[in-house]
């Protein structure tokens, strides 16, 4: 292989880094310098210690225009570039190092048959954004892939600075851009901080290099200065413009004589030096994502400028070189850099250095199908940070924006995302960032984490909210209890951080007439709020209201072992058990007030906590709790009167409430005598399961109201089926799971994991017994349980009984759910694929809407759910179906 060798003559203090330049010699004027071309791979260095020097300047344009005049003098030719001054003012020697400049690709046919070098380059002209983001991520993954392959045999992921754009390019953004690479996990091989055998590498640092090359490119007639000045361009453009010519450079100085050239130069003309495109010449390269693009050089660009007349190199040169002196063997970069590709592949083939494999990647667009920008929300890196995104998640995501494996997995792992990737997947077609999807993306990864994982990323989101306060001993319980009450609804570590300024605040209205919640205004009418608000009140004021232990305010978090508590449905408990003691008190009211189910519950979380529905209310009371502390709370001090309403004055405001609601809505209406059955001799209070379908009558104007204002998907969308439990089995590392094999008229049966042990601690009562099962959810693993689908059931208002929701019995296993007046036909009527149900959230939308009446039979907005032989039922009435 052959390298050019460089030789740098400057003044700098001792230990400063070296920095390339060349040796030329002169055998005629101007164009004809040369560069000694060396076939040493060692670096050669002498140094020492040296008085700080006098600084003086030059450049390739100085050495040119000063040999043009020592020629004309008759003297001889400078022989090297100088610098700077070769003495101290006091007449010592200078420091003198010799550095190589490589092409170490320079002989090799074939770039893709040596181990793979990957390069990001980002302008330090504003954020990482996420177009940027993404052509890191492919070509760290690219690299990665390759290291694992080929270990120790040089494949590695650069990082180069192009910093060249001075105006614009700051060491605050360059910072900005290499602290984004970190947190997203992309930590490169070679580059700024790391150093590494190609460097230096940030483009204001290797002028020299680029000078080197020019001097080359000149010397071998493949460059030459051209001295027209701006007038003389613009007067060329109109001219081709007025003859209807496409504008490019005509040639001018292309071929001018040495005495031309030197007359010029005698003057002090200023000049650039462009490239001499080959007369015919056709750039054709075979891009991995766009195929064979092909250009004619000489039309397309004519002879381009490699360096400003100031002597500064223009991208396109600077980035050619830098590929060719790094060994970069694949490009991949955005589809705004393809035109580059003919200027760069024509200076890497006058170089001698093979070009790289290129890959253009299409533009990411937002879902208005403009690109993205700025308007779409946000785009940069740490803005997604900020916001709560896992760096796994991002990584996930942003590879599925212009590429895929070929089948339907959407979730990866870093790992398994380094062993899937191929340069050859990536599509040509646009990517629209969809952000659901990426919420979706991160919440499934957030499953993937334990609670004492999660617990410090959200502890940054605190601090990101000025929430927290630093010196405050119960900070990190506090933290945790927010992560564990918000895990399951949490799509960002941001969700629970506001979730819990939800949980600490309290936004019942001041009166009855400020209410403003349909379905609180309507709950409240019923009649049974105004007396169990009364009943509340009362046992504060009393001390008969059981409260969080303020010994253990992590015990309603934490199960028997102090393990924290994911499932809402699951009680936590200390020595005192407040949760215990409040379900025996919500009992105490049920029995004196002669409510229950959602008629006890829905009252009672509306008064305590201000909304109609959310997590476990002793869960949210032991957060209030913490928060509420005068002299331990977590809460920085000026933020809590903002944030934390203590029961204490919720309470308070509870009772002024009430005295705002009417009479008419402070007691229940008288109940009306329920139908009897058409057979008659059914008592009241019999399972209304065992009743036929034809029993139950509906209220026609309620279903079709509730049509009228829902807005939701449709409830064809969700694929449910009559399935039969073949086999239960318990986890063996989920002490809350079943392991189910359910068939669904498949060719093979699914596997299925539930939360029904706690309910149904007799799993032999499980099997053969028909269900209703979700079909169209993505397979997903829970605690490593390939788990393919979900178990219908219902359950009451605070999950301390939960029933299946079942089929009638001569239902056929495998035919579909329906519910009249929906159209489950044809096109139309087909449930949406696994992928859309998932990231769009499809069941989310509907649950709210899915519930047992008072009958016990499951309805989606008041309409049931059937199969060929009839309604399906439930032993819960009035309960949730999910």
């Amino acid at each position: 292989m052959a390298f050019f060798l460089a030789t740098v003559s400057r003044m700098r203090p001792a230990g400063a880094a070296a920095a390339a330049a060349f040796i030329p010699s002169t055998n005629t004027v101007g164009r004809s310098l040369t560069t000694k071309v060396f076939t040493s791979a060692a670096v050669t260095t002498r140094r020492s210690r040296r008085a700080r020097p006098r600084q003086h300047s030059g450049s390739l344009m100085n050495l040119m225009e000063q040999n043009v005049r020592r020629v004309k003098m008759g003297m001889e030719p400078i022989m090297s570039l100088q610098l700077s001054a070769t003495e101290t003012t006091e007449g010592e020697k200078v420091d003198e190092e010799m550095v190589e400049v490589k092409f170490p690709l320079q002989g090799v046919k074939d770039v893709l048959s040596v181990p793979p070098r990957m390069r990001f380059a980002p302008s330090p002209t504003g954020s990482l954004h996420v177009g940027g983001a993404r052509t890191a991520l492919y070509n760290w993954l690219v690299a990665k892939k390759g290291q694992l392959d080929t270990p120790n045999e040089g494949a590695a992921f650069i990082v180069r600075v192009e910093d060249t754009d001075l105006a614009r390019s700051t060491k605050e953004s360059e910072k900005s851009v290499l602290d984004d690479l970190k947190w997203l996990g992309l930590i490169w091989d070679e580059g700024p901080e790391k150093g590494g055998e190609f460097g230096p590498y940030r483009q204001s640092e290797r002028n020299l290099l680029y000078q080197s090359v020019a001097q080359k490119l000149v010397s071998e007639g493949k460059a030459y200065p051209c001295f027209c000045t701006q007038e003389d361009l613009d007067a060329m453009r109109e001219k081709q413009e007025a003859e209807g010519i496409p504008p490019r450079y005509d040639n001018t100085w292309r071929d001018a004589s040495d005495e031309d050239v030197a007359a010029k130069m005698a003057e002090g003309a200023p000049y650039t030096v462009r490239f001499k495109v080959p007369s015919g010449a056709r750039v054709v390269i075979d891009d991995a994502v766009r195929g064979t693009v092909a250009w004619d050089a000489e039309a397309t660009v004519g002879d381009f400028i490699l360096l400003r007349s100031t002597g500064v190199p223009v991208y396109n040169f600077c980035v050619a070189v830098d590929d060719a002196s790094m060994g970069i063997t694949t490009v991949i970069r955005a589809e705004e850099h393809l035109t580059n590709t003919l200027r760069q592949g024509l200076i890497l083939d006058a170089v001698g250095a093979p070009r790289p494999r290129y890959a253009h990647c299409s533009l990411i667009l937002g879902e208005d199908k403009q690109k993205l920008s700025k308007r779409h929300g946000a785009t940069s890196c740490n803005q997604f940070r900020l916001d709560g995104f896992l760096p796994d998640a991002m990584i996930n995501y942003l590879s599925l924006l212009g590429w895929n494996e070929g089948g339907e997995e959407e979730i990866y792992t870093r790992e398994e995302l380094i062993d899937a990737f191929d340069v050859d997947r990536i599509v040509k077609s646009p990517s629209v960032f969809d952000m659901d999807k990426l919420r979706w993306v991160n919440s499934q990864h957030l499953k993937m984490y334990a609670i004492e994982e999660i617990t410090p990323l959200v502890e940054e989101q605190f601090h990101f909210a000025g929430l927290l306060d630093a010196s405050s001993s119960s900070k990190e319980d506090f933290v945790l209890a927010s992560t564990t009450i918000a895990k399951q609804m949490m799509e960002t570590t941001q969700d629970a951080v506001i979730n819990a300024r939800a949980v600490l605040g309290y936004s019942l209205p001041a009166s009855f007439d400020d209410l403003k919640v349909k379905d609180a205004k309507e709950m409240i009418q019923q009649g049974n709020f105004y007396r169990i608000g009364k009943r509340l009140v009362d046992a504060f004021q009393n001390n008969e209201l059981p409260l969080p232990d303020e010994t253990n305010f992590l015990a309603a978090f934490q199960d028997s072992d102090g393990k924290p508590i994911v499932e809402d449905n699951e009680l936590g408990g200390s020595a005192y058990n407040y949760p215990q003691a409040y379900k025996a008190f919500m009992k105490t009211i049920a029995k004196d007030l002669g409510a229950k189910g959602k008629f006890l519950f829905h009252p009672v979380r509306l008064a305590l906590t201000g909304e109609m529905s959310g997590q476990d209310v002793t869960k949210q009371l032991s957060l209030l709790a913490m928060a509420s502390q005068i002299d331990n709370s977590p809460i920085a001090e000026e933020k809590k009167a903002d944030v934390v309403v203590t029961l204490e004055e919720r309470i308070s405001q509870l009772s002024k409430f009430l005295d705002t609601i009417p009479v008419e809505f402070q007691t229940p209406p008288e109940k009306k005598k329920e139908k009897k059955a058409q057979k008659g001799g059914e008592k009241k209070g019999e399972a209304a399961s065992k009743k036929d379908s034809s029993d139950i009558e509906y209220d026609t104007k309620v279903t079709i109201d509730q049509r009228a204002t829902y807005d939701g998907p449709p409830i064809s969308a969700l694929d449910i089926r009559v399935g039969e439990i073949k086999r239960v089995w318990e986890h063996e590392e989920a002490d809350k799971l079943y392991c189910e094999e359910i068939d669904v008229g498949e060719d093979e049966p699914r596997l299925i994991a539930s939360g029904l042990r706690p309910f149904i601690p007799d799993k032999s009562t499980m099997e053969n017994r028909k269900v209703l099962v979700l079909c169209n959810l993505k397979a997903r693993k829970m605690v490593g349980f390939p788990s393919h689908g979900m178990v219908l059931c219902a359950g009451n208002e605070d999950h301390t009984e939960v029933k299946f929701v079942s089929p009638p019995p001569d239902a056929k296993i495998g035919e579909r759910v329906t519910v009249p007046g929906w159209n489950f036909e044809g096109e139309e009527g087909a449930p949406y694929a696994e992928n859309k149900v998932g990231k769009k959230k499809i069941f989310e939308k509907i649950a709210p809407f899915l519930k047992t009446s008072e009958y016990g039979v499951p309805e989606f907005l008041g309409c049931p759910l059937m199969t060929s032989a009839g309604v399906c039922t439930s032993p819960l009435p009035g309960a949730q179906v999910s």
